[in-house]
């Protein structure tokens, strides 16, 4: 009997990806797609989190006021076990700051203080500015050159992911050569002088220094300036300061499965944002998105086998530890939890998901790319996750991250610029249809994704 049960156990994963995905879910999906397609009350539930509510940056008001207000809409969706995970979060205000070139003209720059900054001694800093454009040139003028000045990075923009390394420690590097404030370039290809913030870390074996961005067009002038030998003199004010940890929380929501309720698959973007704009590509956009697509699950009576559950992860921008708090709430049932999808990329026009999967797993994933090619969203690759489900990762849960085109994220990404204006109606309804239909056939599915050995190690890293 164990010997038969044995062979059963083992043969099911296999039979499981002989189905016909394409086959057995092309109904379901263009009732889903369909059904995006034509809402329009996603869309004003996002005009609502952005004009009504606006910016959310952790331990602020709106933010508190967000995480109240999105648990009764799932509610008022039909969602079941609508419930906040509470989450200590940093609380970092920015207060005033404005940063003047005062020679060898008087001419304002456009600033933002990075996220985490300690502020200026009051009435501010005036000092010289030495710029740099990469670690290597900062390291090669030495102390020497660079004690008592204000740094200015103007980096070349060669994608977020390396340019962001002179945000996040520039200010500690050049703290070691004696510096007492830094500025760094904005992270973005555009130049339309616009700063861009973000969150920096402060190496604890360094004196900590006011940290800002300036838009590219400063920082090229600096740069040039101070190339040609003129003496540039910059006065920096900003009034940011960490209080005590605030009282905040994720928000969660589901449809429960029909077959294997204790079986999850979580998909979500995160709550917070920066305290400029409105946050509405980054997250607003994929958090209302995917309440959407369960939303639109409710209406049309559609109940996958497993659990399909909406995750606000909060503080993704500033500490990351509505992530965390989630895989503490999810505790030694992690073996239950059978993918996450996170959508952390803004909602232009979708294109597909990225998977850290098994070759197995991304054969079956293709066969759902299939369903999507309707709306050009079917292109499945390698890669995929996010900051928020890499604690889940860590632990072995097939982490998906949805994309888009990303033609213009970084244009407005962490500025004023990140305005409901920027979200088209119609590229919105079709990242609802994506994640409707890439979420409903993971959780009812017959067989399970497994993730890629170097995508958990990857995620603990």
């Amino acid at each position: 009997m164990r010997s038969i049960l044995a062979v059963l156990l083992f043969t099911l994963p296999a039979l499981a990806q002989q189905t016909d995905l394409t086959a057995k879910y092309k109904a379901v999906s263009n009732k889903l797609i369909d059904a995006a397609l034509a809402d329009k009350d996603g869309y004003e539930r996002l005009k609502y989190l952005c004009y009504q509510i606006g910016s959310r940056l952790s331990g602020s008001e709106s933010l508190e006021k967000a995480i109240v207000w999105s648990a009764e809409q799932m509610k008022a969706a039909g969602l079941s076990n609508v419930r906040t995970i509470p989450v200590k979060v940093p609380h970092w205000v920015r207060g005033k700051e404005s940063a003047m070139m005062i020679a060898p003209l008087q001419k304002p720059l456009h600033m933002l203080g990075l996220g985490m900054s300690i502020g200026t001694p009051e009435g501010g800093i005036t000092a010289e500015v030495v710029t740099v454009s990469t670690f290597a040139e900062l390291e090669k003028l030495g102390r020497e050159k660079i004690a008592g000045k204000i740094v200015v990075y103007n980096e070349e923009y060669t994608g977020y992911g390396p340019t962001r390394l002179y945000r996040s420690s520039g200010a500690s590097r050049a703290a070691a050569f004696g510096a007492v404030a830094s500025m760094v370039r904005s992270a973005t290809p555009l130049a339309m002088q616009i700063p861009h913030t973000g969150a920096m870390d402060y190496d604890p074996k360094q004196p900590k220094i006011p940290a800002a961005a300036i838009s590219p067009e400063d920082a090229q002038m600096l740069a040039q300036l101070t190339a040609s030998g003129v003496p540039v003199k910059v006065h920096l004010e900003m009034g940011a300061k960490m209080l005590p940890d605030a009282d905040s929380a994720d928000v969660i929501g589901e449809i429960v499965g029909s077959e294997h309720p204790e079986e999850v698959v979580v998909m979500g973007g995160h709550i917070d944002s920066w305290d400029v704009g409105q946050g509405a590509q980054d997250d607003g956009a994929a958090i209302m998105a995917c309440l959407n697509a369960l939303s639109l699950m409710k209406k049309l009576g559609i109940q996958p086998k497993r659990t399909l559950r909406i995750a606000f992860w909060v503080n993704e921008e500033n500490g990351g530890r509505g992530g965390e708090a989630y895989r503490a709430f999810v505790g030694d049932q992690i073996k239950n939890q059978v993918a996450a999808i996170e959508m952390d990329g803004g909602a232009e026009t979708p294109v597909g998901f990225g998977a850290g999967v098994t070759p197995e797993g991304m054969a079956m994933l293709k066969q759902v790319g299939m369903l999507l090619d309707r709306i050009g969203a079917g292109d499945i690759t390698g890669g995929g996750g996010g900051s928020d489900i890499a604690p889940l990762m860590r632990d072995g849960v097939p982490g998906l991250g949805e994309r888009t085109t990303g033609a213009h994220y970084f244009d407005w990404h962490h500025t004023e610029a990140d305005t409901l204006d920027k979200v088209n109606p119609e590229d919105f309804r079709k990242n609802v249809a994506a994640l409707a239909v890439m979420g409903y056939v993971l959780a009812d599915m017959p067989g399970r994704l497994v993730a890629a050995q170097g995508m958990r190690r990857g995620a603990a890293q």
